[in-house]
């Protein structure tokens, strides 16, 4: 990140733009009324709600500093519930540069009531502390005191930045109701910014203009005696001021399979899209993916490390010993690379500390651990180049920018195919990326600085695979023999959620979500390999899928892998995310007891959702001594857009009915 300097040789600014507004709240103003209140009138379930929250960006000139972007922050929560003390702890990131940002916390109290008097109590230093996140990364961290149900917290924080290429973010919309909340610029005539509205809920905008004045001097060559002297000047410009308002914003509503909730959330974002200066000369900055790329690529702690060499050689050619294939050569690389480092918690797409002594040291951020492998495999000659990504976690990247960024990965060409690669991770496998990095698009950057979108999503479908065989008894015990295969990204989830969990602590939550169902000779196959299956066998015993009543038997063959309708809401805000496409296949053979027939099964079924989204098959089939079911589950695309919920939901709940059926055994 760099400081623009702009070219006006200004002394002082009249006055500062803060203040105008649409909406003011005293600060210390809160009310017995407010600390009295129980609940939020319009939405009682919430556990707090922001009453009031305000931002305004200024850009202000000081003689000592020259232009800074100065955002001011007031907040006032109310707490109804034990739920809501969370958000009495907040912290606030800052940039560390050759020019740090500064963070201020000023005005922060928690009001109670106490015996019908209002109590405050101030932020004291040791609730206020500063961590580095990373090497250009801080944050404020502050924890608000004495919160209980009822409390009114309230706080101000101001930013002061001398980077004014992105204004900082601000959010409309939050996890719990709000009552108000507005958001100002003050932008002088030779800014101009793109404004990037997201969410469904737009705000309330209205401008202005103030006039302002600049006097400044400068020293110039006088043409006729050839001497240095003072010119004084006075410059006269507009600020142009923007009031962005929202009242009424309803809280976030966080569904199943939802990406990141913030991709919906009700924002704002700026980034500077020109400055011009008083004689009238324009400089454009990013405003498109390939300018964004560019400066990106020109950065030192990018292009010039991922063309370093002369530190990995000997062991690349190592690594490389047996492999034939271009594949088993890619492979064997990234294997090396993925097993030999250590990923130290942060991303980035630019380095902290450089390829070459991440390298000597084994451990190293995103950026690092990933151009290591990039000019690993360029070195052995293959077309490898690296991928700007945003993570899930960090939102989807809708408009270019710097900050539309914080990963990067590997892209290889083999036999015309391109391969995704993160060493990063170490549950990562050949072509297939952890959870974290399936965020839609990616940016490809070439060796010769060209750049293109690249779909970063897996096409082809990971599989789950379970066999049961299993016996029913005339007292209504179902027991058998499970084998339960993971492949693919199914795996990968696997080892990421399981792998690390001791046997016997995974069959407690085993057993907890198999309701109902004891197990014994457990067996589980992990291998370190990250491409190949993980499968785990073992015998239960399971009463809760069977009811005898009188001479019948009524049997959920599915058992616990029975599944409730996860979309049964009427409508739905936010596209279905399920990750990557999928295939479940179920196979169940199921003995009869002795001494009882079938009187009745599920009937087949064949369902399929539009535009070929997915499939389901439920095939079943009654012998003499047994009955057959084989049920086929395809989930051919990972996102299912919004206007296909409700075609979506029916389908599930199809689904759902069938799995739920039950087998009728008579006594005979």
């Amino acid at each position: 990140m760099k400081t623009m300097k702009f070219n006006l040789a200004l002394l002082f600014v009249v006055a500062l733009p803060f203040g105008l507004t649409a909406q003011k709240m005293d600060l210390g103003k809160v009310t017995i009324a407010q600390l009295q209140q129980k609940q939020y009138a319009a939405d009682t379930s919430a556990v707090a709600a922001v009453l009031y929250k305000k931002g305004e960006t200024a850009l202000v000139f000081s003689k000592s500093d020259g232009f800074s972007m100065v955002t001011k922050c007031t907040k006032r929560v109310k707490i109804f519930k034990k739920g809501g003390y969370d958000l009495a702890n907040f912290s606030i990131p800052f940039y560390l540069g050759k020019e740090n940002e500064r963070v201020a916390i000023d005005d922060a109290v928690t009001y109670n009531l106490v015996n019908g008097k209002i109590e405050k109590s101030k932020l004291k230093s040791d609730g206020e502390f500063t961590e580095k996140s990373s090497k250009h990364w801080s944050r404020k961290k502050v924890v608000m005191p004495n919160v209980r149900e009822g409390s009114v917290i309230e706080y101000t924080y101001k930013i002061t930045s001398p980077y004014f290429q992105n204004m900082p973010d601000w959010s409309f919309q939050e996890t719990i109701p709000v009552e108000y909340a507005e958001f100002q610029t003050a932008i002088p005539e030779y800014f101009d910014y793109q404004v990037h509205v997201k969410g469904s809920l737009k705000p309330q905008v209205t401008s202005g203009s103030n006039l302002r004045r600049f006097e400044g001097k400068e020293r110039v060559k006088n043409v006729r005696t050839g001497l240095m002297e003072d010119d004084v000047y006075s410059i006269e410009y507009q600020d142009i001021v923007t009031n962005y308002v929202m009242k009424n914003v309803p809280a976030l509503n966080d569904e199943s399979y939802v990406n990141n909730i913030s991709n919906y959330t009700s924002s704002l974002s700026h980034e500077l899209s020109s400055t011009r200066d008083r004689e009238g000369k324009v400089k454009t900055y990013t405003t498109d993916w390939e300018s964004v790329v560019k400066n990106i690529n020109e950065n030192p702690d990018f292009g010039q490390e991922l063309s370093k060499k002369g530190f990995f050689e000997t062991d690349m050619n190592t690594a490389l010993v047996g492999a034939a294939s271009e594949q088993q050569k890619v492979s064997q690389i990234f294997n090396h690379v993925k097993n030999a480092m250590n990923w130290d918690g942060t991303y980035g797409y630019i380095c902290d500390k450089g390829v070459k002594k991440a390298y000597q040291e084994k451990t190293g951020n995103t950026a690092e651990i990933n151009l290591i492998l990039t000019a690993m495999l360029r070195t052995s000659g293959h077309k490898a180049n690296p991928v700007l990504i945003s993570t899930r976690s960090n939102g989807v990247s809708i408009y270019p920018g710097l900050a539309s960024f914080n990963h990067v990965i590997a892209c290889v060409e083999i036999d015309g195919k391109m391969v995704l690669l993160d060493a990063s991770d170490k549950s990562a496998g050949f072509d297939l990326l952890p959870k974290r990095d399936l965020n839609w698009f990616g940016r490809i950057i070439r060796a010769d600085g060209s750049s293109d979108l690249i779909d970063i999503m897996p096409k082809n479908k990971s599989r789950e695979i379970v066999n049961i065989t299993g016996s029913i008894d005339a007292s209504g015990k179902y027991s058998g023999q499970l084998k339960h295969q993971y492949f693919e990204h199914n795996a990968l989830e696997y080892r990421e959620t399981y792998a690390k969990i001791k046997e016997e602590s995974y069959l407690e939550m085993l057993e907890k979500s198999h309701s109902g169902c004891t197990v014994s000779n457990f067996k589980r196959e992990i291998d370190k390999e990250a491409e190949k299956p993980v499968s785990e066998s073992y015998a239960f015993e399971h009463t809760a899928s069977v009811e005898v009543i009188g001479d019948r038997i009524y049997v959920s063959p599915m058992a616990f892998f029975s599944s409730a309708n996860p979309f049964k809401q009427q409508s739905r805000d936010y596209p279905v995310d399920f990750v990557f496409p999928n295939q479940e296949k179920f196979n169940i053979s199921l003995a009869l007891p002795d001494g009882y027939v079938v009187e009745s099964i599920p009937s087949v079924l064949s369902l399929s959702m539009p535009n070929d989204f997915g499939t389901f098959k439920y095939v079943i089939q009654a012998k003499e001594k047994s009955v057959q079911i084989a049920i086929n589950y395809d989930r051919n695309e990972a996102i299912v857009p919004t206007d296909h919920y409700e075609s979506l939901s029916e389908f599930y709940q199809k689904m759902s009915d069938k799995q739920n059926e039950k087998i009728v055994l008579k006594k005979i």
